[in-house]
């Protein structure tokens, strides 16, 4: 299935822009799995049809669902206690009642996770359409797979699992249950999720959509952004403009100011981006009759995915370069720090640390250049590590 994340600047109509593309895409024949994460219904606002915690059509090819992050807080911790009950026995803990449970900051972006996940598996769809929150918090949500698996590895390394014959010894020794096997046995399960998840986000076929009202306040936030989603390797399929005023506005009109100013970013902004322009109704779109008024394409087969290449060994100086597309990146948003076989690339207030390729573990690096968008990193061979004769 093909994945749709949609997000943007507060304020800029995101989940409006993702209900009216769900329906272009339905109604040109495409089934079409529509994820919202507000808790405020207004994805039901949208599409005029109130939407639930369970998948539900509204139309021919379209279905759309809302999952409740409360009732997945109260379920996750429920099992959690179940699973924990010897250890909850042990130390006297009394546990806690369904029914007593508000959701913990965070929340909220768990639920969403996990049904992009379940959404992800369904069958019956052939593209999922994601309603993200604004920017900043759509790409601290995305990381978040990735990051919490470098902590399980970091804090639990699979390797020390060797040590498993030992657990029942030392448990007799120290007289209590050792929970040592639970722990690595909910380190893996928590793992093998995230890894579902973080697949879902890697997929070649996902991609990205930008939405934001053209104007000086958006032009900064588009920009960071487009380069967060290409630090996470998402590619932007396109940038929605979207409450697009008319430009035949009398010229002694108070429209004549915003007018000017929407059609300055938007030349910007088509520098950059392919653009597609959505009207301003003159209202809140309600309802499925205004959204297909604001002709909304329906995706296509998605932006060429974004790869992170090793070029071969140069012969002049025999130098390996690690190509990193980041457009729009300029040289004081970048920061590099390599620890041991990582990589960490910092990108405006965005920061990834990512594994470095095997080839290039045995080397140093010399140096980086941003060029045209792209930032090189040159890794030169570790004579003590790199294989004689090559």
């Amino acid at each position: 299935m093909r994945t749709l994340l949609i997000t943007g600047p507060g304020g800029g109509g995101r989940t409006t822009v993702a209900a009216a593309t769900a329906l272009a895409a339905a109604r040109a024949g495409t089934r079409t799995l529509l994820l919202g994460a507000d808790r405020e219904d207004t994805l039901g606002a949208a599409l005029g049809t109130p939407t639930g915690p369970a998948p539900a059509p509204v139309e021919e090819n379209l279905t759309v669902w809302r999952p409740d992050p409360a009732q997945g807080f109260r379920d996750a911790l429920a099992t959690l206690q179940d699973r924990a009950s010897s250890a909850l026995d042990l130390l006297g803990a009394g546990r806690l009642d369904p029914e007593e449970l508000t959701p913990l900051p965070g929340a909220d972006e768990l639920a969403l996770l996990r049904a992009l996940r379940e959404a992800a598996l369904a069958e019956g769809h052939d593209l999922l359409v994601v309603d993200l929150p604004p920017a900043p918090r759509a790409l601290a949500l995305l990381a978040l797979p990735e990051e919490l698996r470098r902590y399980l590895r970091r804090l639990l390394p699979p390797e020390r699992q060797a040590a498993r014959a030992l657990r029942p010894v030392l448990g007799r020794l120290a007289g209590v249950p050792m929970p040592t096997e639970a722990l690595y046995e909910n380190a893996a399960r928590w793992d093998l999720e995230l890894a579902a998840t973080e697949a879902v986000l890697t997929d070649r076929r996902t991609s990205a959509l930008l939405v934001a009202e053209p104007g000086p306040a958006a032009a900064d936030a588009v920009r960071g952004a487009a380069l967060g989603l290409a630090l996470r390797g998402l590619p932007v399929e396109r940038l929605v403009a979207n409450r697009v005023l008319p430009e035949d506005a009398p010229a002694d009109s108070w429209l004549a100011g915003p007018v000017a100013q929407q059609r300055k970013t938007l030349d910007d902004w088509r520098g950059a981006h392919d653009v597609t322009a959505l009207p301003h109704l003159g209202r809140d779109p309600r309802g499925t009759d205004d959204l297909a008024a604001l002709a909304a394409p329906a995706p296509g087969p998605g932006p060429a995915p974004v790869e992170w290449p090793v070029t071969d060994r140069l012969a002049a100086d025999g130098v390996l370069l690690w190509r990193l597309p980041l457009p729009g990146a300029t040289r004081d948003d970048l920061d590099l720090v390599r620890r041991g076989d990582e990589l960490a690339v910092a990108a405006g207030p965005y920061r990834r640390i990512v594994p470095l390729p095997s080839a290039l573990r045995r080397c140093t690096v010399q140096g980086a250049a941003l060029r045209d968008g792209v930032l090189s990193v040159r890794f030169a061979p570790d004579p003590e590590l790199w294989p004689s004769g090559r």
